[in-house]
């Protein structure tokens, strides 16, 4: 969908680790064990532009020279201007504002997806 956009884009990505929060129940910790459930940490972020991404069973691969234990990445877009790609500051600010929202658990503005390329939905 990017690569049919009018201005050019960067894709951004935060890879995150489920934790399981230090005040738990004993249910809490049983789904945690099972493998679901816990809180979702920002563990790596990057930014490609188009035309270094081929497709996701690549970037899982790529990703996993820097951090193998991730469990969920949210990915967003962020369109330049003027047919200007965004600049490091622009892109920088966003995977901050990014990594914010997903430590408050607001996340349901960007798309998510786990190892195997599913995508995930929060309810």
């Amino acid at each position: 969908m990017a690569r049919q956009q009018p201005e050019p884009q960067r894709m951004l990505f935060v890879f995150t680790k489920a934790e399981l929060p230090e005040e738990h129940t004993e249910e809490e910790a049983k789904r945690f064990n099972e493998g679901d459930g816990g809180n979702l940490v920002p563990v790596v972020s990057v930014d490609k532009g188009l035309e270094e991404l081929s497709n996701f069973p690549n970037l899982v691969e790529e990703s996993w020279q820097v951090y193998k234990d991730w469990k969920i990445v949210f990915i967003a877009a962020l369109a330049g201007k003027g047919g200007v790609m965004p600049n490091n500051s622009e892109v920088e600010q966003s995977l901050e504002t990014m990594i914010d929202s997903i430590n408050q658990g607001k996340f349901s503005q960007f798309l998510a997806f786990d190892q195997e390329g599913n995508p995930v939905q929060f309810f």
